[in-house]
């Protein structure tokens, strides 16, 4: 064999981080060591990977091509070694979450798969990553990320999505609202409403559109937010109203300080997901994630 598995790690940790310097931090080489690792991988199949921008290495069109399988050689190979030790071992996952699943569903995960790999007489770490849907898909298609837990689905021809668990949007509103009292809100009346909305590529956002189909262009969206926390203050300071999940109201709701307005006639469901990238195999550590995952209760 022409190459080393050293040489690919090295190929694929710069590919992730556009840096030699970088890549050799994060796999404990020296700088030198990884250059020499890297060209001497190109030189031997007398083939450029990357392109060369200032101290940034992008991939070419020859690194994209080889990528996805110098990837699964790697992960055969960490397969391999657990089997040598004897062990179906739970190993560090790279988990990457939308912020209402980050925020309310993802740390008691983590939790429970370090647990599992501590009674295994393993130590196992998880890098929980939270950001919206567009930039956590677009981390799993780069093999930022392991995995992907995002709200909505995200089309991609090389990732692949995976129903997880039902969702639902909640309109939250402060108990001094003018409509607080009102059984049941018509489209007239959600027009009248002044909207805190999640940013545009957040999956809250996506679905909060999606049940508000044909009221968009007249909808007064008064205020964009990243964060739910920051949503919820600016309700309670009575600021306007947002759809937000069940998941990251229902104390607030059970505490009194906000309060859900109704309106039936539109659809406030959505769902959660996985997203993986259609060339990554699923590990054995993976696979006991999804399987915590889907045991998780859905209410």
């Amino acid at each position: 064999m022409r190459f080393s598995l050293r040489q690919i790690e090295v190929f694929l940790c710069t590919a992730q981080l556009q840096n030699i310097s970088l890549a050799a931090k994060q796999l404990n080489l020296s700088q030198s060591a990884a250059s020499s690792a890297l060209r001497e991988l190109e030189q031997q199949f007398g083939l450029q990977l990357f392109d060369r921008v200032g101290k940034r290495l992008r991939l070419n069109e020859n690194g994209i091509a080889l990528r996805p399988q110098a990837q699964e050689l790697i992960s055969s190979a960490e397969r391999l070694e657990n089997s040598f030790k004897g062990q179906a071992g739970l190993g560090d996952l790279r988990i990457g979450a939308t912020l209402t699943i980050g925020n309310y569903l993802a740390v008691p995960l983590v939790a429970q798969y370090m647990s599992d790999a501590k009674l295994r007489g393993q130590e196992a770490k998880i890098d929980l990553h939270v950001a919206n849907t567009d930039s956590i898909a677009k981390q799993v298609l780069n093999y930022e990320m392991d995995i992907g837990l995002i709200e909505g689905e995200f089309n991609h021809p090389l990732l692949r999505s995976q129903f997880w668990r039902e969702d639902e949007l909640l309109i939250v509103a402060n108990p001094e609202h003018p409509f607080a009292k009102e059984q049941a809100l018509n489209d007239e009346q959600l027009l009248s409403l002044r909207w805190i909305s999640r940013e545009h590529g957040s999956g809250t956002r996506q679905a909060f559109e999606h049940a508000l189909h044909g009221l968009l262009p007249q909808l007064d969206i008064t205020m964009e937010l990243e964060h739910t926390e920051a949503i919820k203050c600016a309700i309670e300071a009575n600021l306007g109203v947002a759809c937000l999940s069940r998941l990251a109201v229902h104390e607030a709701l059970n505490r009194g300080s906000l309060i859900q307005l109704h309106a039936p006639h539109r659809d406030w469901r959505r769902r959660f997901y996985f997203v993986f990238h259609r060339d990554k195999a699923i590990s054995h550590s993976l696979e006991h994630w999804l399987n915590l995952c889907q045991a998780e209760p859905s209410n």
